[in-house]
């Protein structure tokens, strides 16, 4: 019997595409034909890297030549400013020499950690809805993905009693993202004390990523690693993509206990090696300079301003609500209202009037009636997409 020489391994048969990556090469496929698409479903700001990382970046490159390897666990000034920037900003405490790991992105530091860290017979407790990276890299780990629902009514913050009652003697490791990427929730202390006492109860690791945790409004941001005793139980996983517009550059972080950091360190070693050392050099002398934090402020301003006019508008959409979108730059909103669930209304929404935003299915089975709105792009792109929607949702409506 011949073999099927084009079988995946079976670790990938449960393992998904990208529903964000589904819904933009659609739209994509409809610019190709002369339509006009606007797009408010990619995680992406549309402002440019700071021009401090970016000059820096060239003058590591063209004036001091660095392009050779770098140490595996990246260059040791990057750490130590991701060090300082982790205890000045975030009150979070690790040692750059030690307890850092420099990532291609922070995908790459999420995939380092489950890896590392999970396996055959775990389960990992992921609170939905979240990022869909988690949990199918629990699933490429070869553990279980075990759901805990967030509900919209309780402003998607956390209820002890239910997420206690997902622990098992199997159970690993909590997945917390925050602020929250779809629902732009930033999680208050209590929640997060609530997830810090179920860790201690059971003995468990808490993977926190707190990728958006310069973008909150209006809000107190807390940093899981901050709680007492949290630390030499959490691996704190972030970067330099969103709240640096540096998506493109594809460099992220691990900050881990050092106990936690040899096993995560051999993932990273044979999955990326490291990441290129010029723009390590360039990211250490620019990232800290005072031109660099005036342009984070403002891209942060700009998103507030952003969040409040589309808040504004969905307020005069008919059949949808939403609730969170207090961090991020996302806005997760209930379409129940309009007859369709989330799916049914990305998918017509965009063949039919041009708007490209994500189901919420995409973000766990309970988000079926919900999709996810970026406001990562200009005034004028989310005003027309804005205007689009309400068009939409009153033919449904009436």
């Amino acid at each position: 019997m011949m073999k099927d020489l084009y079988k995946a391994a079976r670790r990938l048969d449960q393992v998904q595409f990208s529903p964000v990556r589904k819904v933009l090469e659609r739209a994509n496929e409809l610019a190709a034909e002369g339509r006009d698409i606007l797009h408010v479903e990619i995680g992406e700001p549309d402002f440019d890297t700071p021009s401090d990382i970016v000059e820096a970046t060239v003058q590591a490159l063209c004036v001091g030549k660095k392009t050779h390897y770098p140490p595996n666990r990246g260059v040791l000034r990057l750490r130590n400013a991701i060090s300082d920037m982790l205890k000045e900003q975030y009150q979070a405490e690790y040692d750059g020499a030690s307890e850092i790991l420099v990532t291609c992105g922070a995908a790459e530091a999420i995939f380092d950690t489950i890896t590392a860290l999970t396996g055959d017979g775990d389960e990992v407790i992921v609170m939905t809805p979240a990022y869909m990276n988690y949990e199918n890299c629990i699933r490429m780990a070869g553990a279980e993905c075990v759901k805990v629902e967030l509900s919209e009514s309780d402003g998607y913050q956390v209820n002890k009693s239910v997420l206690a009652a997902a622990v098992t003697k199997r159970t690993r490791m909590i997945v917390l993202t925050n602020p929250n990427n779809p629902t732009g929730t930033v999680m208050n202390r209590e929640s997060l004390q609530k997830i810090a006492a179920v860790a201690k109860a059971h003995d468990l690791i808490v993977l926190s990523d707190e990728i958006y945790a310069a973008m909150h409004y209006g809000v107190e941001y807390v940093s899981f690693a901050s709680l007492p005793g949290m630390k030499e139980r959490t691996i704190l996983v972030s970067g330099f993509s969103k709240c640096f517009a540096m998506t493109g550059w594809r460099i992220g972080y691990v900050a881990c206990d050092v106990r936690f950091y040899s096993p995560i360190l051999k993932v990273h070693q044979y999955a990326t090696n490291c990441i290129p050392t010029f723009i390590q050099e360039g990211l250490a002398d620019g990232m800290k300079t005072e031109k660099t934090a005036m342009d984070v402020k403002a891209m942060v301003l700009t998103f507030d301003e952003r969040r409040r006019m589309v808040l504004e508008m969905l307020s005069q959409v008919p059949g949808v609500t939403c609730s969170g979108a207090d961090g991020a730059f996302y806005i997760f909103v209930n379409v129940s209202g309009t007859g369709l669930d989330g799916t049914e209304f990305a998918e017509r929404l965009l063949e039919e009037h041009g708007v490209a935003l994500v189901p919420g299915a995409a973000f766990g089975e309970s988000c079926q009636n919900c999709v996810r709105i970026s406001y990562g792009m200009s005034i004028d792109v989310l005003d027309q997409a804005l205007q689009r929607i309400r068009e939409f949702t009153r033919t449904l409506c009436k």
